[in-house]
Order: structure tokens, then sequence, then C-alpha cells
């Protein structure tokens, strides 16, 4: 049985006096060390904190650079992945153009952090379209694919052939409803979006959304 690789455990190191992109952390950073790492160096966020993973020849003085690289990439790669409410707009109309020929036009699209129960709904009598918050930091592809969902739902707002017709276009749908319903398996929790074989039914068409983990959100939502 190898070893357990050596940890120990660091405060977020100062910014370089050369000016770079902000740092996103805030935590604990907790560094690893292992002797069968030899050259790679690698980071991600667990349970508050960051772990970064470096190889246990590395001096004090490398590790101290190999960390504040490694949280720099790490907030570079959480800022692509958690755009602003306008830079969402900016892709609906984008996958609008690219998938649905521009037809789809919503008046809003918003982050919104009372949605822990599905990934995105939307009002087409309003034109509105809000996504989880849960949904930041996943891969750019799923967050895509829920965005061309509720956009579909602007153009037709029940889940009938008509609408799985038009996702279809998009061709990473099946592997971003797997990925969503990995998510949802891990949390140990029921998943299907509403119009699946295992969805939870037809409710009211004003509210339509792709839902989550856990079922609906309330009166007049739709997963």
């Amino acid at each position: 049985m190898p070893a357990e690789p050596a940890r120990r455990r660091q405060a977020a190191p100062p910014s370089p006096a050369q000016p770079a992109a902000p740092r996103a952390v805030t935590g604990e950073v907790e560094v690893r060390r292992s002797a069968r790492r030899r050259r790679t160096v690698s980071a991600y966020r667990e349970d508050g904190r960051t772990v970064v993973l470096l190889p246990a020849r590395m001096s004090e003085a490398e590790e101290r650079r190999w960390v504040g690289l490694m949280l720099d990439k790490l907030a570079r790669q959480e800022k692509r992945r958690k755009p602003t409410d306008g830079v969402l707009a900016e892709r609906a109309a984008r996958l609008s153009a690219q998938f649905l020929g521009g037809r789809a036009r919503p008046a809003s699209v918003r982050w919104v952090t009372n949605q822990n129960t599905r990934w995105g709904s939307c009002t087409p009598a309003e034109g509105s379209i809000r996504l989880s918050h849960r949904l930041q930091g996943m891969p750019e592809y799923v967050v895509d694919y829920v965005l061309l969902h509720e956009l579909a739902h602007l153009l037709v707002p029940g889940h009938g052939p008509r609408f799985w017709e038009l996702l279809e276009a998009y061709p990473r749908t099946e592997r971003a409803r797997g990925y969503l319903e990995g998510v949802a398996a891990t949390a140990r929790l029921p998943h299907a979006a509403d119009g699946d074989p295992a969805g939870s039914g037809a409710e009211d068409d004003a509210d339509d959304g792709v839902e989550g983990p856990g079922g609906a959100d309330g009166p007049g939502s739709r997963g």
C-alpha cells in the first residue's frame, strides 16, 4: 500500500508585485505532497478550501511559487465559468442565432439563487429566463445546454416532440444531460428534466424549466 501523501496547510500567498488576475481565494490552502507525483502540479476546491497537489521533491520556494500560480489559474477558470448576467444574455443571443435561427429573443436572462431543485426555468409570456447559481462552475457546454433548453421554451412552451426537435441541433445535448444526471446521482437525489421518460410529469406550461435534484420549485414551475 503506498504511503499517505504528506499534507500541510497554509494561508493563501500574497499577490505578486506584478499585476495579475485577482484570486478568488479567501480560505485555507492545503498542500499535499506525494513521492509518486514527479512533475505535475494540480489544484482543486474541496469543502471550502483549495487543495494543491505537488511532487514531494519540491523546495519550499518552489511550493510557494506553484501554489500562487495554481490559485491564479483556478481563479481564471472560475471567472470564465461564472459569467455575469450580461454575459449570459450575450451567450443566449449567440445560441439562439446558432441553433434556433435567432427566433428566441429573451427579454431578460439572469442567475438566481432560489432555484435549488431545478437548473433553469423560464416564463414564455414575459420572455424571462433564470438559471440556477448551482450551474456556476460547471462546464460551459452544460450551461449552454440549460440556456438553450430555456430559449427553446420561448418558442415551444411545452415538452412535446417539437420542443425536443429544437434541441437536437445542439450536438452536446445528451452529454450535458448525462452530466447533470451524474451531479444529481452524486447528491443521491432524484433527477430528470421534465419531458424525459423519468420526469415528474406535465404541469402548468406558463413557467418551464430544466429540473435539478429534488423535484419542483413550487406551483407553476416545471422541471
